[in-house]
């Protein structure tokens, strides 16, 4: 009863936010980089963090530290959304948030070197989420497939409360109905994919600390082969990594090849959803078991994306 009380409220909260960005125009104008051509409300996946607040609410204030760096990063977030934000002002925001999470996690119990090869990877994840959020369906179809996943390990292993797994789903399937169609109703904005990227981050958080298996990181394997390997393409191209671009291989596939869209989102959430099953597997087996499928699964993954990728930049001319 309880979930179905949540989901109800957070299809009111959807339905609210909707009247103030249309009141407020705060909306996502199609340009030369977009892969959307109509004018879209900006910032539904605010709802991601409303999820959150339930969560905070109900559940009697747990995670505390969490929460507040959530709110702190879903703030700067969502504000620049609406205006553009110097970029050493969100990044001094985001490792504040960083900072608190993993306080709230236990990093700074563990070995010292731990803490800068995770604010270096985190606020890499984050920054690739919202890089990877260009499509309808990708950020939610990506994020419940991630989300799936933890809500397996969880049931057996328990290392965070269930419901925050949950009501975050619930999240996703309230932001899907609005996005995950051929033309959306909203998009999630720099509110919404960084504010997934961190609920993720902090679940993936506990669950390594927990078993003290890096194996796990492999739940975001594909978004990860997305981003890193496009970023060394546009190196060695000598472009502007930081410059807003159509480079990513669900981008070739949804302009050049004009390949539906959510069509894309959905292999890419089911990718990584079978991907995460072999990893979960995995864990039952030997460690050298675990290294050798981790292993197999980068160099395959890199692979069959380096291929597709080639033959579509061959196929269409693409510099």
């Amino acid at each position: 009863m309880i979930y179905l009380i949540v989901f109800i409220s957070l299809i009111v909260a959807e339905l609210v936010y909707f009247k103030i960005a249309d009141k407020f125009n705060i909306i996502d104008k199609p340009n030369e980089r977009s892969s959307h051509t109509q004018i879209t409300l900006r910032g539904g996946g605010v709802i991601f963090y409303f999820a959150t607040v339930i969560y905070f609410i109900v559940s009697d204030f747990q995670y505390p530290y969490f929460f507040l760096g959530l709110t702190l990063i879903t703030l700067i977030s969502f504000m620049d959304d609406v205006m553009t934000l110097s970029n050493r002002i969100r990044l001094l925001v985001q490792l504040v948030s960083m900072i608190l999470m993993f306080y709230q996690v236990g990093l700074f119990f563990l070995a010292w070197w731990i803490i800068p090869i995770a604010l270096v990877v985190s606020v890499g994840t984050i920054n690739a989420y919202n890089f990877m959020d260009g499509i309808n369906g990708i950020t939610v179809s990506n994020s419940l497939a991630v989300l799936i996943l933890l809500a397996i390990v969880n049931n057996s292993l328990g290392f965070v409360d269930q419901d925050l797994i949950y009501y975050t789903i619930l999240s996703c399937l309230v932001f899907g109905f609005f996005n995950f169609r051929n033309k959306a109703k909203c998009f999630a904005g720099d509110v919404g994919s960084v504010a997934m990227a961190f609920i993720i981050l902090f679940l993936l958080a506990k669950l390594i600390v927990q078993t003290g298996n890096i194996i796990y990181i492999l739940f975001l394997l594909v978004y990860g082969l997305d981003t890193v390997l496009t970023i060394i393409r546009r190196l060695l191209k000598k472009e502007n990594i930081f410059e807003a671009h159509r480079s990513h291989l669900y981008q070739f596939f949804a302009n050049e090849n004009k390949t539906n869209r959510l069509l894309i989102s959905t292999v890419y959430g089911s990718v990584q959803l079978v991907v995460g099953l072999l990893i979960i597997y995995s864990t039952t087996q030997s460690v050298n078991f675990q290294w050798l499928m981790a292993i197999g699964l980068l160099v395959v993954g890199s692979l069959v994306y380096l291929g597709l990728k080639q033959n579509l930049v061959k196929k269409y001319h693409i510099r």
